[in-house]
């Protein structure tokens, strides 16, 4: 888990919850950008057939073993999780190409802040400096990625009305008020 903002919150909220899986955390004191993570993490992810990454304003109950399956059939360097959007201009436009928020966009399916990868997207990541997955890396893979669907719920939650929108929305509601005591 990548930390910046808030990283103490997260610590402690850590160290009292019980999660059931290892959770490694990694700060950035200067933000390095989702491919600069990824840079600064190598030696974590890189012996890995295949490694995830979640951007962390996303909301979804995407199905993730239907994903790494369609990866593994695949044999893509990357597999996006792709979702139609309301608005395009705020999500990486994907077509026969990748656009990150393009002004006029073609279509209004958009990157999901989902991703599957092989080691060989890490040769990509540039060598110094901020890097951004969707500007930096993803457009130089043309080709050499597949998009997987995603239709079930997905919410980006980056912008307050997102989230608030979320806290209504959410099918894990019923779920958590139907259980609880």
């Amino acid at each position: 888990m990548n930390l910046h903002s808030q990283s103490q919150m997260v610590r402690d909220f850590l160290a009292m919850t019980q999660v059931g899986v290892r959770v490694r955390l990694f700060e950035e004191p200067t933000l390095l950008g989702s491919a600069g993570t990824l840079r600064a993490n190598r030696a974590w992810v890189e012996s890995e057939s295949s490694f995830w990454v979640f951007y962390a304003d996303i909301l979804t109950t995407t199905n993730l073993t239907g994903m790494a399956d369609f990866h593994q059939r695949h044999q893509g360097v990357a597999t996006l999780g792709v979702c139609r959007v309301p608005d395009p201009t705020r999500s990486g436009s994907v077509i026969e190409q990748f656009v990150e928020k393009p002004e006029n966009p073609p279509g209004n399916l958009a990157f999901g802040g989902i991703l599957l990868a092989r080691s060989e997207l890490l040769e990509i990541v540039p060598e110094e400096g901020p890097a951004d997955l969707s500007r930096d890396v993803i457009p130089r893979l043309v080709n050499r990625m597949f998009a997987f669907p995603i239709t079930d719920y997905h919410l980006d939650i980056g912008t307050l009305e997102s989230y608030r929108a979320a806290q209504t929305d959410w099918p894990g509601l019923a779920i958590s008020t139907a259980t609880a005591p």
